[in-house]
């Protein structure tokens, strides 16, 4: 488990905000939070097995529904590889 890292800084008696401010995102760079944040930032996480199940359940039904009525003829068999515009 990734440990929570919290950066503070405390403002010296005879310093200024600008050199706070440098400290800080001196700070913030070297404790690595920003690479890992942005690295996660696009990562594509794997649903779960009971959220993949249930897609695959509904999926199968749907494919039920859409055989019976291509056999009553209320629908027209549709092509698997039809092109969208």
């Amino acid at each position: 488990m990734p440990t929570m890292v919290n950066v503070e800084v405390v403002k010296g008696a005879t310093e200024n905000n600008l050199s706070v401010l440098r400290r800080f995102t001196k700070r913030v760079q070297s404790s690595g939070v920003l690479p890992r944040v942005r690295s996660k930032r696009y990562t594509q996480h794997l649903p779960s097995r009971n959220t993949r199940r249930a897609k695959h359940l509904t999926f199968l039904k749907k494919k039920v529904v859409t055989a019976e009525l291509i056999k009553l003829g209320k629908l027209n068999e549709v092509s698997k590889f039809t092109r969208r515009r």
